[in-house]
């Protein structure tokens, strides 16, 4: 006990009371520091032991996946095409960079939250499980457990949150100014008042144990990957029992900067919503086709549909978010089973045969759903189910082991990858993922064209410059193509040779170039008389329409 004594009436102590005081500011920015650093490592423990605890549910369940093929889902039209438009196949690293920086933040503001609100902090750490977890339950092809990772997750975390920040406060103290400057109560130097050995080398060890729970997982997984990568290198490709004639010579121009006639398969566009490229084993791959106007449902395995026989055909697609003149466009030689038949072995009648179903709705291991009108699929194009893209077994990342492919049809109505299932159904009475979200039911492909060479903004020399793109209007043809310079009259290209009504066709235009900045134009007539329309729009809902254009400097 402490006495103390009241100085004489005008009596002055040369010495003030004891007063708490708030620690010199070094150390209070210390412990910030090690407050937000508290809720990284927390965050980091919790994604790496979902990632482990993913291995017993799927690769799909782990937070950051979930969290943001949930955004996907979410995500207005317009920035998902401005997505597209600025990132390409990037798009989907630009989101889970977006994810985890935006997870850094908040998990930082938990740590400083921590501080002082110790149970507070650990319950904002489940409050993000939760989220993963709705996330997870939200998705087209949500499974049982699916949530299990992000809780679990969340759960260690806010426990590695809780311990760190009781090690932050464990030997604080109060602090007095004596006079002699301020000082702990307790005794002892100022720059421990919090256990700062003891949270280092708890921060440590949540690090190391998290990040070989992280491995452990990564590997796991990859394990999974490897299983279904080994029945792919073990496909066999058959002979195709009808093979498509080589393309006709003159049928690729070879110019400098034109895009070759095949378009090789690391340099095919990919545009779809899957986070994690599904892997599936050829081996257990199943196909189930069903649903309304079947009268005989069949399951079919991977042998099975190779065994009917398959053919080749060179084929284009075109991702109907590209904008004129852009990139998501490209020309294959397509192995696989002809549908139309299977369709007819299930029983199904076109509904201009008077069939009950006039879409079949396509869905993929992913959970992906796309419509596709049945009359394109059984009016006589080479629609199929591909193995073999190129001459090589399917890339997982462009489906395999089986992916649908329909001429003419903008690929989000007819190019399901990963597909494994298909239903007979009506338009009036089920909306495939994309019709959900504002885009046309049916999007046959229009009639468009493209400048490869030369590049916009590019720097040319006076004299003959050869102005050569690609056009394409599949089941139709490409008739003629024209070029403009600076909105004067049309000049006809040279065409290559054209190899079918499904593959898009070459040009060129030997243009008498002269010094300046010069604006050329693009446009396509198909074997029908119809010219593409200058009009520009959109994408959404259905392609976009417009010349495109590129504009060039010239040098004298």
């Amino acid at each position: 006990m402490t006495y103390t004594t009241r100085p004489a009436h005008g009596a002055h102590s040369s010495r003030r009371s004891p007063r708490s005081v708030r620690p010199p500011h070094g150390g209070r920015k210390l412990r910030v520091l090690f407050g937000a650093l508290s809720g990284l490592v927390a965050a980091f423990s919790s994604l790496a032991v979902a990632e482990l605890a993913a291995v017993a549910v799927r690769p799909q369940a782990s937070p950051v996946t979930a969290v943001g093929e949930a955004v996907i889902d979410r995500t207005p039209g317009a920035l998902k095409d401005y997505a597209v438009r600025n990132f390409g196949t990037n798009d989907k690293l630009m989101l889970q960079l977006g994810i985890l920086v935006l997870l850094a933040f908040f998990a930082m503001g938990l740590g400083l939250l921590a501080l002082r609100w110790r149970r507070v902090g650990s319950v904002g750490v489940l409050a993000f499980g939760l989220l993963g977890a709705v996330s997870a339950m939200s998705r087209p092809d949500a499974q049982r457990y699916d949530p299990v990772p992000s809780v679990v997750g969340a759960v260690v975390g806010a426990i590695v949150l809780y311990l760190l920040a009781a090690r932050l406060a464990a030997q604080a103290a109060p602090w007095r100014d004596d006079g002699l400057g301020a000082q702990p109560m307790g005794g002892g130097p100022a720059d421990t008042s919090f256990d700062r050995r003891g949270f280092v080398m708890l921060a440590l060890s949540a690090s190391a144990v998290s990040a070989g729970a992280g491995l452990l997982g990564n590997k796991l997984n990859a394990a999974g990957t490897q299983k279904a990568a080994a029945s792919r290198a073990a496909v066999s490709i058959p002979t195709p029992r009808a093979t498509a004639s080589a393309p006709p010579v003159g049928s690729d121009l070879k110019l400098p900067g034109l895009s070759p006639y095949i378009t090789p398969n690391p340099s095919f566009y990919r545009v779809d919503t899957a986070l994690v490229v599904p892997t599936v084993d050829a081996n257990t791959w199943k196909l189930r086709i069903h649903g309304t106007g079947v009268t005989k449902e069949l399951d079919i395995s991977y042998k099975e549909l190779v065994a009917r026989g398959v053919i080749d055909r060179d084929i284009t697609l075109m991702c109907v978010s590209d904008e004129v003149g852009g990139s998501y466009v490209g020309n294959a030689r397509w192995t696989g089973v002809l549908l139309a038949p299977l369709l007819k072995e299930a029983g199904v009648v076109p509904p201009s045969k008077g069939g009950p179903a006039d879409q079949l709705v396509a869905r993929s291991s992913d959970g992906m759903t796309i419509g596709t009108p049945v009359e394109a699929v059984m009016d006589g194009r080479d629609s199929m189910l591909a193995i073999a893209m190129n001459g090589e077994t399917l890339p997982f990342a462009h489906g395999f082991p089986v992916r649908m492919v329909v001429p003419g049809l903008y690929g989000y109505v007819s190019a399901c990858k990963w597909v494994t299932d298909l239903e007979l159904a009506k338009f009036s009475d089920f909306d495939a993922y994309w019709a959900k979200r504002g885009w046309s039911a049916q999007a046959p492909i229009k009639t468009e064209s493209r400048i490869d060479t030369p590049k916009g903004s590019g720097k040319l020399t006076a004299g003959t410059v050869p102005v050569a793109g690609v056009a394409w209007a599949q089941r139709k043809g490409i008739a003629k193509v024209e070029v403009r310079v600076d909105g004067g009259a049309w000049h006809t290209a040279t065409l290559a040779a054209q190899d079918t009504i499904d593959t898009w066709r070459q040009w060129v235009w030997q243009w008498p170039a002269t010094a300046g900045s010069h604006r050329l134009e693009v446009r396509a007539t198909d074997l029908t008389g119809y010219t593409q329309t200058e009009q520009k729009v959109d994408a959404r809902p259905n392609g976009a329409t417009g010349f495109h254009s590129v504009t060039v400097n010239v040098a004298a």
